[in-house]
């Protein structure tokens, strides 16, 4: 009898994956799809930046780095090494909302494989002399990023969006933070954080739910006595713009200037409003026909490259409108970009631009969910961020949005007068 299920959580209609919870808090996702030879094994963790103090700043992302440097029980290199012997990979990323391990390996592997990634996980020493050394690792990745203009450009945009949010921060942090950062806070960090209520496993591929459970249940057990030092970190609210938040940057080595426009929206508690802006965003900047590309690049010659994008966050999501072109044009295609605006607010958008941008979404949708690695991902991130299930309700929400619903979106949320926008030029 498997003591450690609890509960297998009320399914939404059609959701293709098993989702338990462990007596410990652990959440589990399963999908068996017994064509395939490979199984995914993706750990999601809420430990993103969003969880640092200030003057933490940058610990999510380097506690990344230090998972990977090994336990009392397993030596740094070792993990890697023996994945890549029997023809596997693995990676990880962090953002503000989350921290993600995962494992792509052959099925008859995954039962050596995943003891040794839960092991990192729950365990991982965070030893003095690799810290220093990974340290130097990390404060490269922060000088390579601020070499890149783009980089910078987005950073200085998200400070203006976000303000005093943990969203304003960089999630790779300063090199100022890094530097006071100790192993010690970090093993509080990992401690608080890397806990079962806060962890999702989702294994996707040609493993059956019985064993995928097993050697779940078998692998997440020993978690490390969580601390408490910064549970009462203080919610930070997004202020809602109330003007246009202007700044300009001169760059050298830049070839071409940068029109970088932003508004915060809203996070996964209106996610169906979230939807929208995806749909609005498509409108505007996806694909030659979109509005702003159609006008500013191919009839006016105006702008080399315009687009539009819509990132979903737990918290704010952000929409961005960005356009490489000569100086000299900046305020022109600035005030065309408003003015399209404009006339989102006064009049709905044509039935054909309505069925064109919810097709391009539903086949995005539909090519980023066919392998099992993805399938993994888009069931981890929304764990994390909301529900596992509603990650299937995509295409009919979109479908289900009329002309008249984005113009009040667009009213609501995409003024053409309250934006943060930052200006690169180059530095003649």
């Amino acid at each position: 009898m498997r003591l450690s299920v609890l509960s297998q959580l009320p399914k939404v209609s059609e959701f293709p994956a098993d989702v338990f919870r462990l007596e410990n808090g652990l959440t589990v996702i399963h999908q068996y799809i017994p064509a395939t030879p490979v199984a995914v094994v993706d750990v999601w963790v809420r430990a993103g930046a969003i969880r640092e103090p200030n003057n933490w700043s940058g610990m999510a992302h380097f506690l990344e780095h230090m998972i990977f440097k090994g336990t009392d029980q397993v030596l740094p290199g070792v993990f890697d090494q023996m994945v890549e012997n029997w023809g596997g990979v693995t990676n990880a990323a962090t953002s503000h909302d989350y921290a993600h391990f995962f494992i792509t390996t052959a099925v008859p592997y995954l039962a050596d494989t995943l003891p040794y990634l839960a092991e990192l996980l729950l365990n991982a020493s965070i030893p003095a002399d690799e810290f220093s050394r990974e340290r130097d690792v990390v404060l490269e990745e922060i000088r390579q990023a601020q070499d890149n203009p783009d980089w910078l450009g987005f950073q200085a945009l998200m400070e203006s969006v976000y303000e005093c949010h943990p969203y304003s921060r960089p999630v790779l942090g300063t090199e100022m933070h890094l530097l006071k950062h100790s192993p010690e806070e970090m093993r509080s960090f990992h401690s608080c954080h890397y806990q079962p209520e806060n962890m999702t496993v989702v294994i996707v591929g040609g493993v059956d739910r019985e064993s995928a459970l097993d050697m779940v249940e078998q692998s997440f057990q020993q978690f490390k006595a969580p601390s408490v030092w910064n549970q009462l970190v203080p919610k930070k609210i997004v202020k809602p713009l109330t003007e246009i938040r202007r700044q300009e940057l001169c760059l050298p080595r830049l070839e071409q200037a940068r029109l970088m426009m932003a508004w915060a929206g809203p996070g996964v508690e209106e996610l169906g409003s979230a939807y929208g802006l995806d749909l609005l965003s498509a409108l505007l900047g996806d694909g030659r026909c979109s509005r702003l590309v159609k006008q500013l690049r191919e009839e006016e010659q105006l702008v080399s490259n315009v687009s539009s994008s819509f990132s979903l966050q737990q918290e704010s999501s952000l929409f961005t409108i960005s356009a490489w072109l000569e100086p000299q044009h900046l305020q022109l295609v600035e005030g065309l970009i408003c003015s399209r605006l404009a006339e989102l607010h006064s009049s709905p958008m044509s039935e054909a631009e309505l069925k064109r941008s919810k097709r391009l979404l539903c086949n995005d949708y539909a090519f980023s969910t066919e392998s099992p690695g993805q399938l993994a991902g888009l069931y981890g991130y929304y764990n994390t961020i909301a529900e596992a299930e509603i990650a299937v309700t995509y295409p009919q929400q979109i479908q289900a949005f009329g002309a008249l619903d984005l113009q009040q979106l667009a009213q609501q949320y995409l003024s053409p007068e309250r934006y943060a926008v930052t200006i690169l030029k180059p530095n003649d």
